[in-house]
């Protein structure tokens, strides 16, 4: 089968936020083989190529001279399990909420915390997707990549990726060396559920659940993140645009003398996560637009396309929201989709 080819190519309807732009080529490959093929000309050509998944994580705010290779890998496989684990190969062009929902009807828990989070699995490990007390290192066993100088296939484990709260080294030192084409996940033999956060355990006591299984997680999940996020086919979004601020306890004491209501987060390493939309709600910044980019009236972590919303548009809305909310916490908050061009 060959790869797919649009030439040239709109870029509205590959990211989620739906600014204007323009590609030279959009390239979707199917195989791993596909993709090996496609790098090497591009590099061989001395072409410019950008990958691109499901595009919830990635903003276009302008026409881009490159070759985008979508990731069209699919496929999942049961592995031999391990000892305290049963493991899980999933190819890169995955859906991310269709593969934690199939997971559960296969009975095998332990994703259901990041339900209805959007974009792909090749994403998935690049910010180290995270929500409701869960972060997907915590179920990564393994990475497997294409190495961009070698174009030969590799596999990282979960301690070589580097993971941190919405890091990992694939936003660093091979952020242009790797395009990853698996993740395989180690799922818990032995399920706990991790329902301790404030709106999930809210959710779940209003529907009279002091047990919950794994499905009742996930639908209260579901339930809490649709009524706060707007859905990118109505509305253009990115999902949670900025990341929760980790900052020293003491940062916290001085901010609580004012805010003694403070939403935080005790880390493991004694630092504390400040919730980034309380911090943007409480600066006032609720339905706050510039032309068509608002900050969402619903949850104020989330920035939205109005309609017609422009490059300019948006790039003025972040500088508004990171400079009033560092003028009156004294926090400084870094936007989680990447900007391309950066």
């Amino acid at each position: 089968m060959m790869p797919e080819y649009s030439d040239p190519f709109s870029l509205q309807a590959v990211h989620t936020f739906g600014l204007q732009a323009h590609a030279r080529r959009l390239v979707t490959v199917q195989s791993e083989g596909q993709l090996r093929d496609i790098v090497a000309a591009c590099q061989q050509a001395g072409e410019t190529f950008f990958v691109l998944g499901e595009g919830s994580n990635t903003v276009f705010t302008t026409d881009v001279n490159a070759t985008v290779i979508r990731m069209g890998l699919m496929g999942r496989q049961w592995l031999e399990p391990a000892s305290a684990h049963v493991r899980l190969r999933v190819a890169a062009g995955e859906n991310w909420h269709e593969l934690v929902e199939w997971t559960l009807l296969q009975g095998r828990p332990g994703l259901e915390n990041l339900a209805l989070i959007p974009g792909s699995v090749g994403a998935c490990p690049v910010q180290n997707i995270g929500a409701y007390g869960l972060e997907v290192m915590d179920r990564i066993e393994s990475v497997r990549i294409l190495d961009l100088a070698t174009l030969e296939f590799r596999e990282l484990s979960a301690v070589e990726c580097r993971f941190s709260y919405r890091d990992s080294i694939f936003k660093h030192e091979l952020s242009e060396r790797a395009v990853i084409t698996a993740v395989t996940f180690a799922l818990p033999l032995r399920w706990e559920p991790v329902a301790s956060y404030a709106d999930i355990a809210r959710c779940l006591g209003s529907s009279g659940i002091s047990v919950p299984t794994a499905r009742d997680i996930f639908n209260a999940v579901v339930a809490v993140r649709t009524s706060k996020l707007p859905d990118p086919r109505v509305m253009g979004n990115a999902g949670s645009f900025f990341k929760n601020p980790i900052v020293d306890g003491s940062v916290l004491d001085q901010l609580r003398a004012s805010w003694p209501e403070i939403v935080s987060y005790p880390q493991p390493d004694g630092r504390v996560k400040l919730a980034a939309g309380w911090l943007i709600d409480k600066a006032g910044l609720k339905g706050f637009a510039v032309g068509g980019a608002a900050v969402s009236d619903k949850q104020a972590l989330v920035l939205v396309n109005r309609g017609g919303a422009t490059a300019s548009d948006l790039r003025g809305l972040v500088e508004h929201v990171k400079t009033t909310v560092a003028e009156r916490f004294g926090v400084e908050l870094e936007p989680e989709p990447v900007m391309v061009p950066k």
